[in-house]
This record gives C-alpha cells, structure tokens and sequence, in this order.
C-alpha cells in the first residue's frame, strides 16, 4: 500500500483544507499542513493540547503556539514566498506512516529557477520538539536571504491570545515567549538551526516576530540545507521549565536532524504494529482506513495520564478545542482496542472533571452530573447560548446544545463502562468512576417526569444527537442511554465491593432501588404498526420532505438548517443518526427486521450533516447483514479528510478541520461491522459480514491486557494470543 497523500499544484482556495489534510501531530501539538511562509491569512498553526484563552466576550479557545516553522526566501532581493508569488512548480506530500510532511516548489525569478524543499515532523518520541529540514537550490548564481525564525503574529478565530510577546537570542537559540490575556498562562517556544554551509547570519527583530537572516551565492545545481529543532513547552507543563528545553535542543542538534528521524520513525512503527488494519482487495479502503487511523494517532495524548481529545484534534481552533460526546461514542473503541493507556486517559479527564459537571447541574438546578457539552480544563463548558450566526441579519441565534442535549452525561458512564469491561481495569472505577457513574444517575433520575394519570418516567425538553429538532420530549436515543446509566449504577452499587466502598458517602440502598424503578419504568418508544421508532414525540406528524426539498427550500448556502426557523425543523429531515446510533448500541433488543425497517426508514430522511451519522449507519447496516449497502457509508467516514467537501460552516461560523470521530467511526465499522469483533467477559468473538471484494482482514487488537492477531477470511477466522499488552494501567 501507497503511505503517501499527494498535492501536485497550488490552489489558493485550498489552503484550508490542505492544512487539514496534511497535519502532523504527537498528542500533544498538530503542525497543519501549509506552507512554511504562510502568514495567519492562511491559517498556519501549531495547535496545542489542553490550554485555553478567552479575550472579551469572543470564545475561549485552544492556543496556537508562535510559528517556529516560520521560513522564506529573498532571491536577488526580491522575496519568494506563496501565495504571493506565482510557483513554476509545486508538489506537497504527507506520509502518513510516519507524519511526516514535505513539498517542493520552484519559481521562476528574473535570472533563472530557484527551488525550495522542506521536510518536517512533530516528534512522536519527544512531543515537545519539532524537526525540520529547509533547503534551497538554483540553476544560476543566486544571492539568496534566507529568513528563519519565529512569528508571533498568529493565526486565531477568536483572538488575538498572548498579551505580550517577549523574544531573545542567546547562544545561538532564539526564544520567544507569549504570555496569555485570560490567565497569564505562558506557552515558550525556542529554536536552532545548524548550517550545512558557509554564509552570513544576522538577527532580524519585529514587533512579533525574531528571524535569522542567512545569506549566501548559491553555485548551479547545489542544494544549500538548513536543519531547525524546535521545543515548545507551556506554563501547563509541570516537568519542563526553561533549562529542560535548552538541553533537549542541544541533545537534538547533536544528533542531527537524521537521527531525530529515525527514532521517530521507529516510534510511528511502534504504533502501526499493533495498529495498523490489512485489508486484502480492496486497497482504497484500506488506504482510507490506515489513513483515519493516522489522524488518531497523531491525536493521541500518549504524554497525559487524564486528556481527552477535541472534536476537531489537533487541526486548529475550531469547535474551541473542547471535548465533546465524540471522544466516548466514536473514538474510544480505538484504544482500547490498541492502546488501553490512552483510553484510560480520555476516560480519566471525565472523571476528573466530575467537579465541573456537578457545578453545572446546579447552575441549571439539576442534580448529579450534567456534563459540558463543549468541555474545556477542568470541565468549564465553552459552550455558549449562541452558537450559530444568522446568515441574513449577521446576529447571533439562540441554540440550546449547552442546556438540552443531555445525552452527554450517558456518553461518559457508557465510556466508563466500556473502558471496564473490554481492558477488566478497575482502577478507573476505584479512581473516581464509581462515583461519576453513580452523579450520572442522579442527574437523569432529577430529569424525570411523570404524568398525574401515567406509569412511567419521561424526558422533556431535549437535544437529542440530531440537533436539527431542538427541545423535543421523550427522545428515543436519551431516555434508553438514560436507562443504560440507571442500569450502570444499580449493577455497580449491588457489588459488594463497590457498597463498601461508597456507603459512607450515598445511602446505598436507597439509590439502588430508585436507579431500578427508573431504568424499569423510563419511557421507551416501541416500534408501530409498520416497525418503526419513532424518533421523540411527534416526529411521526412532521412533513415528510425529501431532503432535496428541504434544500431546495435554504435562501442562502451557509444557512442553518436546525434550530427555530431552519428550514429542517418542522419536516422529517433529520441531521444525524438518532434511533439508528440507539440500535446500533442495544440491537440485542430488537428483532432483526425492527432493526432493518428502521435503518431503511431514517436513512433516506437522514441529511447526514454531521460526520458522526455515516459510521452508525454502517455498522447497523452490518448488524441488518447488508455489508453492501454498509460500504460506502464506511468508506465516507473512512475518507472525511481525504476527499473534497464537507460542512466548513454552520450560518457564518467556521467550523472546518480534522474529523477523528469520522475517524474512529471507520475503525469501528471495519473491525466491529465488517469483522464482527466484540469482546465480552474476556473473550474476543468475531462474526464476520465482509463486504463483497475483501478476501481478507488482518489486524491486532487488546482485550483484558492480552494483545490478539485476528485474520478474517472468507474461509473463516483466525485469533492468535500474542502476549500482554505492556500497560501501566493494566
């Protein structure tokens, strides 16, 4: 298989995307894909994990470090750089075996052609440091300037973040540090360079930025190549000060830029080992898919003991770098299936973010665990009451996603769960999950209804995963995840290891016995005449529109389709998978033609708005024994970052970037739809439904720290124990 994605030309008007496509990431910053002159017009960024600034009333969001990446060139005085200058040629590539990005551009200047290569990494052994190799050739004498450096002048949504801007050189290190408006939180980045030949080396100042200016003749045909190590390090960082970071560059610049790539290198193929997916006849899917795995990858928060992971990675500062129902529902499975330790790290940010949750809930006069919809540190939810913008009169529009989509607190026991099921790790629970599952419970049993002449609990005035229908009563997919939690509970609470545990703090008994009457007596829709579910109440009066019609009906192309006056609200058209995600999770519940009726049902009402919806779509279609119709919604998860199109806007918000959940959707589909991998009690099962063209699958998985080689065929299935997985959790 081909490990390289390819750009051939320059296109302005792709910049965005291709800073998408093309990130390198370590878990603990992403280095968009763009080129290494770009200023912030074009969104370059070195996005960082887990640190925060608001300024005035704009949305706090994640920073974007100052551009240490930050290289062009003068030739004969005149400067080169895109997208300024036209190039004669331009090619780009990342290899996502390794993250690694690289392009090549050449320009036509008045006495002949110069070229410019670069290559560089975020170093997946050394997450603080970044590697680069810059070089410059050209066919005639040429007096090349050389500018390298740091540019503070960063791109930001909601911005600008750092207050001050502080930069110096010091024994060949340049240094420039920001320092943050909110907080005073400060994110230090630092630079050298090494020269593989003689020239001239000056320091040029701005306001914000600190450059190298090299300069040389160039001779015809020779290649002159700088390397830059970098490190960044933040106020977040207890284990890195200053000192730390000046050693590590030393150590790297000793080693040389080829060096620092190999151990990165080794350490991609570290996780492509137990990562990596085979699919034998179908070489698309599986490029697609290796490519999704990447993206994850390139996110995980291998250097935290409790990080999640955004909605959008590490691509930006889209979405405010918060924490959202994706991270349990779509990427967990990942993990835990390859690499326990992070799993339990995403798991560990919900539970030490309990204290957030419960502040929450009594803001909105609940009780228990009302967890942010958009979480940021510490579980402040950066959600805000207006998170759409009217395209026709530019102000800002009600939405409810903070205060209504109460799902979100299912999400984080289901993760819990799951995380203790499939690893058989109870530490997490020990650790503060029992207790986050039991708040859990008590917010939803302080949701319920019920009516003076009825027998069952109700769910009023929700958001469910579709969010084109806001404030709905009884959706099916909240009430039956809010009976999943009031099951989690009572189970764990009937333990008598965990009653010891909690006795002192809950009235046991007492919580046991209201969590079964909820989760016996909670209102679940059943299936009608013609075995449909219907999706909340009233849903079955709406205008069955054809998605079509419902676009027909949009007067402006960035128009939000959901909310009071979208043109979806009052029709049948749904944004996402709904019941479907429901029947996905509980189909044991269900006769299989209930399943197949409602997957035919909603899928062609389903605009599929969301990059969420495809993945639960293919997995129920694998479930329904319809591999065929499952593919191409697998291989549009598989592909959200490698094809064209897209939601880059909701009304006049950006909301482009990277799509892990997709993702991680494509995971699940291929291993747990296509290959039928469940792990239960310990024991890994498979109940293949490979899609016509896959002769076979080969991958690795972890179940209760053993690590499995599984190989799927159409002759039957292989499961080989390899040995324990080399977990500090486990």
């Amino acid at each position: 298989m081909n490990w390289v994605i390819q750009e051939n030309k320059f296109c302005e008007e792709q910049i965005s995307r291709m800073g998408n496509r093309m990130l390198c990431g370590n878990g603990y910053l992403g280095i968009r894909g763009t080129q290494e002159e770009y200023r912030k017009e074009q969104m370059p960024a070195i996005n960082l994990a887990g640190i925060y600034d608001q300024v005035g009333s704009g949305w706090r969001e994640p920073l974007n470090a100052p551009n240490v990446l930050y290289t062009y060139i003068a030739v004969d005085g005149k400067k080169y750089a895109l997208p300024e200058t036209e190039p004669l040629k331009h090619r780009m590539e990342l290899d996502f075996r390794h993250g690694i990005f690289s392009r090549e551009t050449s320009f036509r200047t008045d006495r002949g052609i110069v070229t410019v290569r670069s290559e560089r990494f975020a170093c997946k052994d050394e997450v603080h440091r970044i590697a680069m190799r810059y070089s410059v050739t050209a066919d005639f004498h040429a007096e090349i300037e050389l500018y390298t450096g740091i540019d503070g002048d960063v791109w930001d949504i909601h911005g600008p973040h750092y207050d001050t801007l502080v930069s110096c050189e010091e024994q060949g290190v340049i240094r420039m540090q920001g320092v943050t408006h909110e907080k005073g939180d400060t994110v230090d980045v630092l630079e050298t360079v090494a020269a593989d030949f003689p020239c001239e080396q000056h320091l040029v100042t701005g306001e914000k930025e600190i450059l190298r200016r090299i300069a040389f003749v160039t001779e015809i045909g020779r290649s002159y190549c700088i390397e830059k190590t970098a490190v960044v390090f933040t106020s977040k960082d207890r284990d890195w000060d200053l000192q730390r970071a000046h050693g590590t560059l030393r150590e790297a610049k000793a080693a040389g830029y080829d060096a620092l790539k190999e151990m990165h290198c080794r350490k991609w193929e570290e996780k492509w080992a137990v990562s990596e997916v085979e699919i034998d006849g179908d070489e698309e899917a599986m490029k697609s898919l290796n490519y999704s795995i990447y993206h994850l990858l390139s996110i995980a928060p291998t250097h935290a003991a409790n990080m999640s992971i955004p909605a959008r990675g590490l691509s930006g500062q889209t979405y405010k770098g918060a924490v959202f129902w994706d991270t349990e529902m779509f990427m967990l499975d990942f993990f835990l299936f390859t690499d326990p330790d992070v799993a339990r790290s995403l798991m560990k940010y919900r539970v030490d973010t309990l204290g957030g949750a419960m502040e929450k809930a009594v803001f909105y006069g609940y009780e228990g665990a009302f967890y942010a919809w958009e979480s940021q540190e510490g579980g402040f939810d950066a959600c805000s009451d207006y998170n759409v913008t009217d395209v026709f009169t530019g102000r800002p529009q009600r939405t409810y996603f903070k205060d209504k989509q109460y799902h979100i607190s299912a999400a984080v026991v289901y993760g819990i769960m799951r995380y203790t099921q499939i690893t058989g790790d109870q530490s997490l629970l020990q650790e503060g999950g029992l207790k986050t599952v039991i708040e859990c419970a008590n917010f939803y049993y302080s949701l319920l209804l019920k009516r003076a002449v009825g027998d069952c609990y109700e769910i009023w005035d929700v958001i469910g995963p579709d969010e084109y229908h806001e404030r709905v009563n009884n959706n099916a997919y909240t009430n039956r995840m809010a009976k999943f939690v009031f099951q989690s509970a009572a189970e764990l609470l009937k333990n008598p290891e965990w009653k010891a545990r909690i006795e002192q703090e809950y009235p046991v008994d007492e919580l046991v016995r209201r969590f079964e009457d909820a989760a016996a007596h909670i209102y679940l829709p059943k299936p009608d005449k013609d075995g449909i579910i219907e999706q909340f109440d009233g849903y079955s009066h709406l205008e069955d529109a054809s998605i079509d019609e419902v676009r027909g009906r949009l007067l402006h192309e960035k128009e939000y389709w959901g909310g009071a006056y979208g043109v979806a609200a009052e029709t049948k058209v749904i944004k996402q998978a709904d019941v479907v995600t429901m029947l996905n999770l509980f189909p044991e519940e269900y006769e299989p033609e209930i399943l197949k009726k409602n997957w035919e049902y909603y899928e062609p009402r389903t605009e599929h708005g969301s990059s969420l919806s495809s993945c639960m779509y293919a997995m129920l279609a694998c479930k329904c024994n319809m591999p065929r119709k499952a593919y191409p919604f697998f291989m549009n998860s598989a592909s959200a970052d490698l094809k064209d199109g897209g939601r880059e806007w909701a009304g006049l918000v950006y909301i482009g970037g990277t799509h892990p959940a997709a993702a991680g959707g494509a995971y699940m589909t291929a291993i747990e739809g296509f290959g039928g991998v469940s792990a239960q009690d310990g024991t890994v099962r498979t109940a293949a439904v490979l899609p016509e063209g896959w002769n076979r699958m080969k991958f690795h998985i972890c179940c209760r720290n053993i690590r499995y080689a599984v190989e799927i065929g159409r002759q039957g299935t292989n499961i080989m124990e390899e040995g324990n997985v080399h977990s500090d959790a486990l």
